[in-house]
Parts: structure tokens; sequence; C-alpha cells
């Protein structure tokens, strides 16, 4: 008796601490520099490098009904995404890039920023992207935050509301961290968890060519791939962009349609 109530601890607290964090080494990425008007606020989990996780989630497997990773199947459909917009650097060469191949991606935005760049997020939404949440202040939701996190989705809603941008219902957790109490409350407020299935590494700074290789050899089926928008002081995302026109003609060449997260994973009719 007693090493089962021991065992069922265990795997109470495995749930809760879903992955532990892991410190990456920072790569300085190439040039791609452009005047900022308006420094983005700070992430308030710290930089990416610092919190991401690496290696399969745990959340798919402890809740694949609210936790949206890959698209079963053969259809050859694909998703872009990007987090931690909007700035008034990366955010509008992405933009720049989508126009001009005329493809429609998803963007999860940080509501502060929303605030600090509302002609980038009225752009964002006039062209016909979707946008998800990525909470108000960018915390880390890997470690406990109780009534905080409810708060940050909620503001960033409120904030995206003066945009007429409907609730996608849709929220990427910031380092793709998330408590299982964490997941059950956003599944309560009616969110599905938007994971990824092929990360670019963009945020270590990385070259062009560093995330063509992150990202062209996984491409398959229903895929979902994360990139950046934006990111925190210090972060070179030029890499990123400069591989973004090559990542959609590759993808075009192998016959793929872009979609975005709604259309990828459409929500269950009640």
């Amino acid at each position: 008796m007693g090493n089962t109530a021991e065992n069922a601890r265990k795997t109470v607290s495995y749930a809760i601490l879903v992955l532990a964090a892991l410190s990456l080494a920072y790569l300085a990425g190439p040039g791609f520099k452009a005047k900022r008007g308006v420094t983005p606020p700070h992430l308030a989990g710290g930089l990416e490098r610092d919190n991401r996780l690496l290696g399969e989630s745990e959340l798919e497997r402890l809740f694949p009904d609210i936790v949206l990773r890959a698209r079963k199947g053969d259809e050859k459909l694909i998703a872009l995404t990007f987090d931690d917009g909007p700035d008034d650097v990366y955010t509008p060469a992405v933009l720049d890039v989508l126009k001009e191949k005329q493809v429609r991606a998803t963007f999860f935005l940080i509501g502060n920023r929303i605030e600090a760049y509302p002609e980038v997020t009225r752009r964002i939404a006039d062209e016909g992207h979707l946008i998800g949440n990525h909470t108000y202040t960018h915390p880390n939701t890997g470690k406990p935050l109780g009534e905080q996190l409810r708060a940050e989705l909620e503001r960033t809603e409120s904030t995206l509301a003066a945009f007429n941008v409907s609730p996608s219902h849709l929220f990427r957790p910031p380092y793709g961290a998330l408590t299982a109490p964490a997941a059950v409350e956003v599944a309560n407020m009616g969110y599905r968890v938007a994971l990824w299935s092929i990360d670019s590494l963009d945020w270590r700074g990385l070259t062009k060519e560093e995330v063509l290789n992150n990202v062209i050899p996984k491409i398959a089926p229903g895929r979902v791939i994360l990139q950046h928008s934006a990111g925190g002081p210090g972060e070179d995302l030029s890499g990123s962009v400069l591989a973004l026109p090559e990542i959609i003609d590759h993808l075009k060449q192998q016959g793929y349609t872009f979609v975005t997260m709604d259309e990828m994973f459409p929500a269950s009719s009640p």
C-alpha cells in the first residue's frame, strides 16, 4: 500500500512538473540590423535561451484532447507559426515575406507588445493572419502561476478586442512549458494548447543555413513549424527572416498547402 501511494505521488509530481528547464548556450547571429523605434517590453519569464525546453513534450501524452502538435494523415498541409511578436523590426520583415509569397500564418502575440506596436498588430490582422494568445507578459508557464495565468490570458484577449480580433482560443505557452494544473485551467477557459512539431531553433541566433537545416529535413504532412517574429534583448532573428522565403518556396515545390492553426486543427462542434 505504501509503495502504491508513493508511486502515485511520483506520478502526480511528474505530471505537474512536465519538463525541467534546460539552460542553453547562445549563438550570436548574423547582421540584419535595423533601427528600432520602441524597445519591446521584456519577456517576464526571461530570454528564450535560458528557459526553453528541448525534446518531445509530455503535454500531448498527458492532455491529448487539447494539445495540438501535428495533424494525422497524409494530406500535405503545413502551418507556419511565429511567436513573441509584435515588434517593429522582425515582425514587419516576416509580414513582408508572407505578403510577397501570398501565405497566411499564425502569430502568437504577447499582450504588452500588442499595446506597444498597435500598427503592426493591425497589419497582422488586416493581412488575414490568425492571432493566438501568448500571454500578456510572457512569464514562464512551466512554473506554478496560480491565478496569474488566467489574468494574463484574459488581459491579452481584452487587448486584442480593441482590434476587433475574435479570440482564436489557441494558447501557446511561453517556452513550450505548462504545468498540469495550468493545462486544466486553460482547458476550462476554452483554450487549446498550440505547440509545434518542427522547431527552427531560431532564438539561438542561427544563420539562414542553420535555420533551413533545422526545418527542411523534418517537413512532413500535418506539421507545425515554429519561428519567431520578435525576441528578447540582443536576440538576432535575421537568419530566421532570411530563411523564410526559401522554406516557403521549398514547401510550395513539394505541393504543400499553407493553413492557419485553426484550419489545421478544426475545433470540434459542441
